[in-house]
């Protein structure tokens, strides 16, 4: 069985306020076996949507290649807007080697609650994808009921995206579902029925201009 590791710990720039939580990039990421597009960082995956979708919402001008200008781009970007990324997963084991979250298995959860404890100043966790099974919120889900069966989320809101809140120390920290940054979402979004009305409304208008749409309220 492949031991599919995270190689990357988590980016935390000093004066965090937002988190963004996945679960592990594809597993080329662990053996050092980068595509030509790829960049060695965070959500770094040529065929990922994260970076292409922020490069469009914020006007970033960002490289797509694996090159240490690439990835600084990135780190300054995340600094400036006092944004960090922890994903969930620190390891999972798979039979078949690819980038499915459904192929994880025997998932190692990261003390994501702990790393709130350090950075007082967070305030929104901004899950890239819902609560379907290994997906983000699924896993921090997993993660307070095995580690922290006293936090309990509560419901914000119950539309895509979806928002719940949970208290830490007297604390509210709000956890965002977004739509997935993923080419296997595409589908989901393309059934909405408010990108239906929008794509009908402008036959140039794309998933990525719906996450455009979507993450712009809360990066």
């Amino acid at each position: 069985m492949f031991h599919h590791k995270h190689p990357y710990g988590a980016f935390i720039p000093e004066g965090v306020k937002k988190l963004i939580v996945g679960t592990l990039p594809p597993p080329r990421f662990t053996t050092g076996e980068l595509k030509v597009g790829d960049v060695d960082f965070c959500y770094g995956s040529r065929d990922g949507l994260l970076w292409p979708i922020l490069n469009k919402l914020f006007d970033l001008d960002l490289k797509f290649e694996n090159t240490a200008d690439a990835i600084f781009q990135r780190e300054r970007f995340l600094k400036s807007r006092k944004i960090g990324i922890c994903d969930m997963v620190e390891s999972s084991r798979r039979e078949k080697i690819d980038a499915s979250d459904l192929g994880m298995q025997h998932a190692e959860l990261r003390d994501v609650i702990s790393i709130l404890r350090a950075h007082t100043n967070v305030e929104t966790l901004l899950f890239t994808g819902g609560n379907s099974k290994n997906g983000p919120e699924y896993f921090f889900r997993k993660h307070l009921k095995e580690s922290y069966p006293d936090i309990k989320l509560k419901i914000i809101s119950n539309k895509v995206p979806r928002i719940h809140q949970f208290l830490l120390d007297g604390r509210s920290i709000n956890t965002v579902s977004l739509t997935a940054p993923s080419g296997s979402a595409n589908r989901a979004v393309g059934s909405m029925d408010l990108y239906k009305k929008m794509k009908k409304q402008n036959p140039e208008f794309n998933t990525i201009d719906f996450r455009v749409l979507q993450y712009k309220g809360y990066f």
